[in-house]
C-alpha cells in the first residue's frame, strides 16, 4: 500500500502532540521540560507555519515530520507503527524535496542516529545541548553529505 502523507492541518494538532509526548514520556534518558500546553502550542504553531506533513494509514495518523526548508526539526512516529516503514516514508519524502538535509539528534538517542545513518546522514558536529530545551549533547547530521562539508 501506498503511504498517505500531505501536510499537516490544525484539526490534527491533537494526535500530533499525542505521538510527541508518547515518545517524550516513555523515554527514560529524556527529561520532561515542557507541558502539554506548551506542546500543543508548538505543534500549532508550526502546522500552522506549513512546516509538517502527516502520513496516515488505515488506523489514523501514523506520524509527522516537521520540516523548515532543508532543515528538519522533528520526526516521530506512534509506537505502535515502529518499524513499519513510516519513518523511512516520511524521511524519504523529505529527501525527494530538497537535494540537502539537515538536523540535530540527542546523542542518547541510539535508535534515532542508526535510522538517520541508515538513510545516508552522517554526523558532521557535536554540540553540548545548548540548543535544546533538555540541555542534551547533540549530534548534527547532514544528508548528502558533500565530502563532510555543509552549507
Amino acid at each position: 500500500m501506498r503511504p498517505n502523507l500531505h501536510a499537516a492541518r490544525l484539526r490534527d494538532v491533537p494526535r500530533l502532540t499525542t505521538i510527541l509526548r508518547k515518545f517524550t514520556r516513555t523515554t527514560p534518558w529524556l527529561p520532561q521540560t515542557r507541558s502539554l500546553p506548551t506542546d500543543l502550542t508548538l505543534m500549532t504553531r508550526i502546522t500552522r507555519a506549513g512546516w509538517v506533513k502527516i502520513i496516515r494509514d488505515p488506523t489514523g495518523t501514523a506520524g509527522f515530520i516537521a520540516r523548515d526548508g532543508h532543515r528538519i526539526h522533528a520526526l516521530y512516529v506512534d509506537p505502535r507503527r515502529n518499524r513499519t516503514g513510516v519513518g523511512r516514508a516520511l524521511l524519504r519524502d523529505a529527501q525527494h524535496s530538497t537535494p540537502y538535509l539537515e538536523l540535530w539528534v540527542a546523542e542518547a538517542n541510539t535508535p534515532a542516529r542508526a535510522f538517520y545513518a541508515a538513510h545516508g546522514f552522517t554526523e558532521v558536529e557535536r554540540g553540548c545541548g545548548a540548543g535544546n530545551d533538555e540541555k542534551l549533547a547533540e549530534i548534527r547530521m547532514i544528508w548528502p553529505n558533500p565530502q563532510g562539508a555543509a552549507p
